[in-house]
């Protein structure tokens, strides 16, 4: 540790599964009750707006029934304590990494509580409902839709994550399948540019031979165990 500055984390949905937010594959699912096609696809917008909609509401009223867990307690302290560079880049869409402190990060992929105008591109926090047919302040367009990327929309910010890999001397994937692009290959690109990496995951992931190190169990022992190593060294 004694090496490291620069830290970029990637944060996937078994983070936020100890807070009681459904993943996204196996039992129990999102997609156990929804086709991929049906609910997150620019597609899927167009085809049944108001299927879309109620998805991505029923889940933004969800957010309102859970807690930050040990794991995002951990990544804050960790953020407000780290001296060098330090980026958490999560593909959640939930908002706990926020409400545990964190202010060093971005969500690749979107959030639930914003909207975005598909006709002026503006972006604005929302905490209600998004039925189908809701005007944009910005540009007066029958226009809002979830602020969320979709299979097959480019994900946000990918030049700012391009460059935290670039400068990290560590990289860590907690609670992510690996089998999500092009956050699945993020490993690959720390490691071409030099940085060690380290998974924390339940299982091991598609991408799991990648790191340097894997360790496996749940997230909200894992993270603050390695929190708790990192800044006493």
């Amino acid at each position: 540790m004694d090496r490291i500055r620069n830290i970029v984390i990637l944060t996937g949905a078994g983070i936020s599964a100890e807070s009681g937010i459904a993943t996204f594959r196996g039992p129990g699912g999102l997609w156990e009750g929804h086709r991929v096609e049906d609910v997150c696809t620019p597609e899927a917008l167009a085809a049944d707006a108001a299927l879309v909609h109620r998805f991505y509401d029923l889940r933004r009223a969800a957010l309102d029934t859970v807690q930050p867990n040990a794991a995002h307690d951990a990544l804050a302290r960790l953020d407000r304590e780290w001296p060098g560079e330090l980026l958490i880049v999560t593909q959640n869409v939930d908002d706990l990494h926020e409400r545990a402190g964190a202010r060093r990060m971005l969500h690749m992929h979107g959030e639930l509580r914003s909207a975005l105008c598909a006709a002026c591109g503006d972006r604005r926090a929302w905490t209600a409902d998004l039925p189908p047919g809701t005007a944009c302040a910005a540009c007066g367009a029958a226009a809002m839709r979830p602020d969320i990327v979709f299979f097959g929309e480019m994900p946000y910010r990918m030049e700012r994550i391009d460059a935290a890999l670039a400068r990290a001397d560590l990289f860590v994937s907690i609670g992510t399948s690996g089998a999500v692009y092009p956050a699945a290959g993020f490993v690959r690109g720390a490691r071409a540019y030099g940085a060690a990496t380290l998974e924390l995951n339940l299982d091991r992931s598609e991408g799991s031979a990648w790191f340097d190190e894997t360790r496996l169990g749940p997230a909200g022992m894992l993270v603050p165990a390695w929190v708790e190593e990192v800044l006493g060294a």
